[in-house]
């Protein structure tokens, strides 16, 4: 990896219990940045292994949670933030059909409303010392969407939007806002996604009870990994850009589906690209 960045900055990062959260957290520490890791459960603090990070509980569905892990968070930096990586999230499967406004809520609240309500904290920190880098980690179903993947898409599409958005609202603050893009990435997703998925969905009197099956044994095949999967440090080298580079991009594109299904959308008709996400889902069994 590249020299340790002139200047070391204070970062707060959600979602750090295992993935990608906890390895930019451990590889930014690493450069010398002041990272403050937050994981949502008291019992992952409990085995919490590194000791040079401080790590505090933000439980992105509640409010109360966030401002009392942001504030347990600036006790760490006194009371400076220069960087916020939003990354805590799940995903749900399931047909968009079966959603209930319980499952797309319990969705859009860890996901979207519980970064834009820390995001917003945050920025009013940012505006003061006219500085600050907001780093959100959207995902390749945020440009494209696969079928048996709505919620998660739909998340992800509106956080690309939201992000858009504050990014030109943001001109001239000082305050950047950059959007990572992964693809596949090796992490507990898939765990989190099934304890979701039974929580959630109508698996067994759905009409897309087949279906589900199937999705069930995907998700319960251990070491089987996705195409074009990347270990967590792909995404730690973008996060690295975002945080240190003067001129952060708005964009960071990360495995090869996101470069190509971002190139395909320009150029193909909708249907054809319809074609081509089915094919590429196995028509939702991937």
């Amino acid at each position: 990896m590249a020299k340790p960045p002139l200047i070391a900055r204070s970062i707060l990062i959600t979602g750090c219990s295992s993935g990608i959260g906890l390895c930019v957290a451990r590889g930014l520490a690493d450069r010398g940045h002041r990272v403050v890791a937050s994981v949502r459960h008291a019992e992952a603090i409990a085995r919490w292994p590194h000791v040079d990070i401080p790590v505090v509980q933000l439980d992105l569905s509640d409010d109360a949670s966030i401002d009392a892990g942001l504030a347990a968070a600036l006790s760490h930096t006194g009371g400076r933030l220069d960087a916020l990586f939003n990354n805590g999230a799940f995903g749900l499967p399931g047909a968009v059909e079966d959603l209930s406004r319980a499952a797309l809520r319990a969705q859009f609240e860890t996901n979207l409303f519980g970064w834009q309500v820390l995001t917003n904290r945050v920025i009013v920190l940012m505006r003061a010392q006219g500085f600050g880098r907001i780093i959100q980690n959207s995902s390749v179903l945020g440009i494209a969407a696969l079928p048996f993947r709505g919620a998660y898409v739909a998340s992800k599409f509106a956080l690309e939007g939201l992000s858009d958005t504050l990014r030109m609202e943001l001109k001239g603050t000082g305050i950047a806002v950059s959007l990572i893009e992964p693809g596949p990435i090796e992490s507990r997703f898939r765990a989190n996604a099934e304890a979701a998925f039974r929580r959630f969905i109508p698996i067994e009197t759905s009409v897309h009870a087949i279906a589900y099956q199937k999705q069930l044994a995907r998700l319960n095949q251990p070491g089987i990994a996705a195409p074009f999967t990347l270990p967590p440090e792909a995404v730690l080298k973008r996060v690295i850009h975002a945080l240190e580079s003067p001129r952060p991009q708005a964009r960071y594109p990360v495995t090869v589906p996101t470069y190509l299904f971002a190139a395909l959308r320009r150029l193909l008709p909708t249907r054809a690209m319809d074609w081509v996400l089915l094919k590429a889902s196995g028509g939702g069994k991937r």
